[in-house]
């Protein structure tokens, strides 16, 4: 009975995949031989007896198995293939479809729409139509009656209160348009209440749909959109503007957005109006016409205020990046482009049939909040401007610091208002993770995509803080010890002091966690819409095992590095000589150093490649001066002049912070040919001993002056045996003298006589 049944089965999953139907087995009845299975053609019953005779019941189960994934594989090969096409087929000819579908209708809509209002006339009659009129004005002129009540006892929420506008906080400036905000809301929604309790009670079930939809979409709706407006553009009180605008401009931002909000509540009035009164909106495809106006509208605003969106998007602030200014400059054209790209998205969704999707107005939700961008911008900006920190400590590198961290919180604000919009947008459209799962190919690539730029965002959140960290406390070390790398003087005579330790290791820090936190968010999202990191993990192994095997000398030079570094035997700001090249460290990387000589130019200088390092830039230095002075000079005179000099320094603002031990004499060093050389010496912070050198030559070349000291010069003295003095010489003799005294000068100097 079991061979029996298992025949069955073997029939039934080979008959269905005959075609492809050849399939090589291997045998296990003798182990060292190996027979090709062909599955007979045609398959019977007999011809799979005889077949499975040879095999046991192990590889019957297997090759059943077997059978069963490729059919599952072929399946869902071809459910991929006919998805994909399926979805190309949306996002192009079908998506055309919806739009010239419409337009072939057009006889149709100025035939068929009418009748709607021929039918709702027909339904009430001319005094039906006069007592819902009488309706309307009544019920919504009580309800208006009551909102100016509230209006009356609230006014003081909308009068701004007494501030300076120069000195305007933040807190002031929201406090007051969000409580008048909440007055604007407030009334609106007291005005909906009482006119919802007002029909309930009163109106006919006849008339009842239609004027429901009047009193949320027609009245209740453009008020909200034009209080929004105010919010943002305060156009009566330019103190409290949130976005920037001119005040003509702010009155037409507040007029445009009731006009549009109109425009929209009409669509959504219109169209179920129709549907109740025997137009349902297939057969026009009123929608069609009315979205595409709407977009058209939307398009032409942003073109004639271009200038002005693009001045909303600066902002108020007056130190933008050049990116910042690319952007302002390019969000109108942004803002048309995403309006028409929306505008055929809606027309794949109509292609696909989901009505119910646009029930919702994603597409208006969406372009709500990309058209509010700037005003997000702006309050971003306004937010960190008064909520940031203070700035830390006084000096050029804390100011730039400041600022940089200011922008680095714009940027932070930035990211989590992108990634909040697309977790928004996508919850518009019906993005959720239940909905993903059970998607077809178009949702599940949009998915894909929506998930990309989620980690993305976060990626570049991460990226952003790590950066401000360290870079906070990098500027804190520079501004504690007093180094800042942009107020280096160029051409100097370095030798300068440089930053603390942590302030040389920061920035290589800095690079290696922004290189690994862009590695590993961009393999999450490559990974996350598919693409197989594998590969790439595995060829980045290949090559760090080439590195490894092929590069030692970049080994040498990194380890190296590493114990440059552990040893603290540099820092960046100082000056340095390796093996005979001098200069400032300017640089350092994870495999070499860069030297910028005093004069220019800038050595790099492999770690692997380093002898030795001699620092000039530690912690104190000695400079010791020479002076010559005649035979005949009093060396104590020297000593008292040198001492009163070194005295006189320690006492001025200029100098005294910088020394730390006086310049004094160290007496009679040497006497050579030319007189006595005395020298003296002081002890000073790195970098500032040539300052201090100019300005000790300075004084005791104009102390010398003072007490009749000469510098020795070099000399050549002529003695002429019985010569007669020299106020008796003659001019022949006088000539004569200093011809001879020429010429031996020339000798001792090794140049040739003149002729």
């Amino acid at each position: 009975m079991f061979n029996r049944f298992t025949s069955l089965l073997f029939v039934f999953f080979l008959s269905a995949t005959a075609a492809s139907a050849q399939v090589s087995l291997t045998t296990t009845t003798a182990p060292a031989e190996s027979t090709a299975i062909t599955l007979p053609d045609p398959l019977t019953e007999e011809a799979a007896n005889a077949l499975m005779s040879r095999l046991s019941d192990s590889e019957v189960r297997q090759l059943l198995l077997d059978q069963l994934n490729a059919q599952a594989a072929k399946e869902e090969t071809a459910d991929n293939s006919a998805g994909l096409s399926d979805f190309v087929y949306h996002l192009t000819g079908g998506a055309l479809t919806s739009v010239t579908e419409p337009i072939k209708r057009l006889p149709i809509l100025f035939e068929e729409q009418p009748k709607a209002f021929t039918n709702f006339y027909n339904n009430l009659g001319a005094a039906g139509l006069l007592s819902m009129l009488g309706y309307i004005v009544l019920i919504f002129s009580a309800a208006l009656a009551v909102e100016m009540l509230f209006r009356r006892f609230t006014s003081k929420w909308r009068a701004p209160p007494p501030v300076d506008p120069e000195n305007l906080t933040l807190r002031e400036t929201l406090g007051f348009l969000i409580q008048r905000f909440s007055s604007e809301i407030l009334g609106v929604l007291i005005f909906i209440f009482v006119a919802a309790m007002l029909g309930d009670a009163i109106l006919p079930d006849s008339v009842e749909p239609t004027i429901g939809l009047i009193g949320p979409y027609l009245i209740a709706f453009p008020r909200i959109a034009a209080a929004i407006g105010r919010f943002l553009c305060a156009p009566n009180n330019p103190a409290f503007r949130l976005i920037n605008v001119t005040d003509e401009e702010a009155h037409k931002v507040v007029r445009n957005n009731f006009f549009l909000a109109l425009f929209i509540g009409f669509s959504y009035v219109i169209l179920p109006f129709s549907a109740m009164h025997g137009v349902p909106m297939g057969t026009t495809r009123l929608g069609f016409w009315l979205n595409l106006a709407m977009h058209i509208y939307i398009i032409a605003l942003v073109w004639q205020f271009r200038g002005a969106m693009s001045n909303m998007m600066r902002g108020f602030s007056t130190d933008l990046t050049p990116a910042e200014e690319w952007v302002a400059r390019a969000y109108p054209y942004f803002a048309i482009v995403v309006t028409a790209a929306i505008w055929w998205v809606i027309n794949i969704v109509v292609s696909y049939g989901n009505f119910a999707l646009l029930a919702t107005a994603p597409h208006y939700k969406t372009m709500s909040v990309l058209m509010f961008m700037p005003a997000i911008d702006t309050l971003i900006r306004g937010l960190v401007r008064h909520l940031a920190p203070p700035m830390r400590g006084e000096g050029a590198v804390a100011e730039r610091a400041h600022k940089a961290s200011h922008r680095s919180y714009i940027r932070i604000g930035r990211v989590i208002v992108f990634g909040l919009s697309i977790v928004a947008i996508a919850g518009f459209w019906g993005m959720t993770p239940t909905t993903i799962a059970s998607a077809g190919v178009g949702p599940r690539v949009a998915a894909a995509l929506l998930e990309f730029l989620i980690i993305m965002s976060f990626g570049y959140f991460v990226y952003e803080v790590v950066s401000l960290y360290v870079n906070s406390k990098l500027a804190a070390e520079q501004t504690a010890s007093g180094y800042d790398p942009d107020s280096v003087e160029v051409g100097g005579d370095g030798g300068g002091a440089g930053g603390s330790r942590l302030s040389t290791v920061l920035p290589l820090i800095l690079g290696v966690a922004r290189a690994t936190i862009v590695i590993v968010f961009l393999l999450l999202g490559l990974s996350n819409i598919g693409i197989d990191t594998t590969p790439l993990l595995a060829g980045a192994g290949i090559v760090g095992l080439a590195i490894g095997f092929g590069a030692q000398k970049l080994v040498s030079d990194v380890v190296s590095g590493i114990f440059f570094l552990i040893d603290d035997a540099f820092r960046t700001g100082e000056y340095v000589e390796v093996d005979g090249t001098m200069g400032t460290v300017e640089k350092i990387s994870i495999r070499s150093m860069q030297l910028r000589h005093h004069k220019g130019p800038v050595h790099t200088l492999p770690y692997g490649e380093i002898p030795k390092i001699t620092n000039f830039s530690r912690d104190w230095v000695i400079m010791k001066l020479k002076f010559t002075v005649p035979f005949d000079t009093d060396p104590n005179k020297v000593k008292k002049i040198f001492k009163k000099i070194g005295q006189d320094m320690m006492q001025e603002d200029l100098f005294k912070d910088d020394f730390l031990q006086p310049f004094k004499s160290q007496g009679v060093f040497e006497i050579d040919d030319v007189g006595m050389v005395m020298r003296g010496k002081f002890m000073a912070k790195p970098g500032t001993q040539f300052m201090i050198r100019k300005e000790i030559y300075n004084r005791v070349k104009a102390a010398f002056d003072e007490a009749g000291i000469d510098f020795a010069r070099r000399e050549v003295r002529v003695a002429l045996p019985g010569s007669p003095e020299a106020n008796d010489m003659t001019d022949e003799d006088k000539a004569a003298v200093a011809a001879a005294a020429t010429q031996a000068a020339q000798e001792m100097s090794g140049e040739a006589p003149a002729k």
